[in-house]
């Protein structure tokens, strides 16, 4: 069996994950790139929920969820954490009741979103082709 980790060490490493400059945007960043789209911003957080990648004027916005935080409905997401329980609950139940309401309003807004899914850059591919066909419809 495993060692386990105590709570402090585990408080330790969840503080050191960043909200930003994470890895899968960082992949999602290249495949927009590749697609043939420059120009964005990202993490602006004069927008309603920060869009990880944005282009403003256009009102196009790319959000990459961690599948945990956000609670998508894959293995990651539905991995519950065993200490601490009724905290992490809730936690997760406010990040995903944010994401609504912050996509609900940018829709009222005019704006346009696409939600990448952490687990779904396991097929890079499958995603350049979604964002191709996302950009083509919105940007032009």
């Amino acid at each position: 069996m495993a060692d386990r980790i105590d709570s402090a060490e585990r408080s330790e490493i969840m503080r050191r994950i960043g909200s930003s400059a994470t890895q899968p945007e960082l992949v999602v960043r290249a495949l927009v790139k590749r697609a043939g789209y420059g120009g964005y911003r990202f993490n602006l957080s004069s927008v309603l929920g920060s869009p990880d990648i944005c282009w403003k004027g256009r009102k196009i916005a790319i959000f990459v969820h961690g599948c945990f935080w956000h609670g998508h409905d894959c293995r990651h997401g539905r991995r519950a954490p065993s200490s601490n329980t009724k905290y992490w609950k809730i936690k997760l139940a406010r990040n995903i009741e944010r994401d609504k309401q912050s996509q609900r309003a940018l829709l009222q807004q005019g704006w346009h979103i696409l939600v990448i899914w952490e687990c779904q850059l396991s097929q890079e591919q499958k995603v350049w082709q979604k964002i191709k066909r996302f950009m083509t419809r919105y940007y032009g």
